[in-house]
């Protein structure tokens, strides 16, 4: 399939800005660039309620922002882990899509603004989702929510963690629902898949910067193949809980996704599989401004809804 023309636009509009190779410019900058709120940009979601405040880490308070469809009480909640390589990304730079999300599902959203590499390398933010997944779960009835029925979702460095968060719930005898994972890297220790042989320059997330990802948040070599930084390499997928997976064609990570959703089935769990044509790494952010966001965030509703 061609690029989507939205897609296309998208790209075309960074290639105006002429900027470096984004593995060239430091985490401070690229945050500056990719973590902030657009006063230009479309008009947010409308959503009952909108709360910030923090969860207790074991490093420290984690700070959330917790959107709410309705003010019913007894939703099921979303405990959501943005994506931007476990560098950039914060809570305003996912808003859109979590107030999305809680509309398509009817669900309560928890948005994880998680300790950031290279200043906190791994284990942290997996330790921060962790954190924030068993409190939620343990606090349900305080936020109105169904303990019963807690997801966790993410995008790309969100969907890792949400894929190693989803075994650690299965290690630790800990209620999840399900697990949505948005063109998810699902191995870090080898990230050479067709995918990134294919789409590896030219549709916004390059192989360079991916690698620049992988170094910042784990830099220790070694570390890569512990199950919590690349959930593929786990002996067993079996038990898990019910999965959603989304990728884009041209994106590096997509054979990550695909082959992950692949694993789940084969292990008997339950694995809804899209690959978006024509979309590039990131889509699903945009909602206001690319359709396929919106649409990706109402598949997403539909599978949590008839999963729950």
């Amino acid at each position: 399939m061609p690029l989507h023309p939205e897609a296309q636009a998208f790209l075309d509009g960074l290639a105006a800005l002429e900027l470096p190779p984004l593995e060239t410019l430091d985490a401070e900058t690229q945050r500056a660039m990719f973590g902030a709120e657009n006063p230009d940009g479309p008009t947010p979601p409308e959503v009952a309620s909108v709360d910030d405040r923090s969860v207790p880490g074991a490093a420290g308070d984690i700070p959330v922002r917790i959107y709410r469809p309705s003010n019913d009480d007894g939703l099921p909640a979303i405990v959501f882990f943005h994506g931007g390589g476990w560098v950039i990304g914060n809570l305003d730079s996912h808003d859109h899509l979590c107030r999305a999300l809680a509309n398509a599902a009817g669900a309560l959203v928890v948005n994880v603004d998680y300790r950031l590499a290279p200043e906190n390398a791994y284990p942290a933010a997996y330790d921060d989702c962790v954190s924030v997944f068993a409190w939620t779960v343990a606090n349900a009835a305080e936020l109105g929510a169904d303990a019963s029925r807690v997801a966790v979702a993410g995008d790309s460095a969100g969907g890792n963690l949400s894929a190693s968060v989803a075994m650690w719930a299965r290690d630790n005898d800990t209620s999840l629902a399900a697990q949505v994972l948005i063109y998810p890297a699902t191995n870090l220790a080898a990230p050479d898949t067709a995918s990134y042989k294919e789409n590896g320059e030219g549709y916004l997330l390059t192989k360079g910067w991916m690698d620049w990802f992988i170094d910042q948040y784990v830099p220790n070599a070694a570390d890569r193949s512990q199950i919590a930084a690349s959930p593929a390499l786990a002996d067993s997928l079996e038990g898990l809980a019910p999965a959603i997976v989304l990728t884009a064609e041209f994106d590096p990570l997509r054979d990550d996704g695909k082959n992950y959703a692949d694993a789940l089935s084969a292990a008997g769990v339950t694995a809804d599989y899209t690959n978006f044509d024509g979309q590039v790494h990131g889509f699903a952010s945009q909602i206001g401004v690319m359709t396929d966001a919106q649409v990706a965030a109402d598949q997403i509703g539909e599978f949590l809804k008839a999963t729950w």
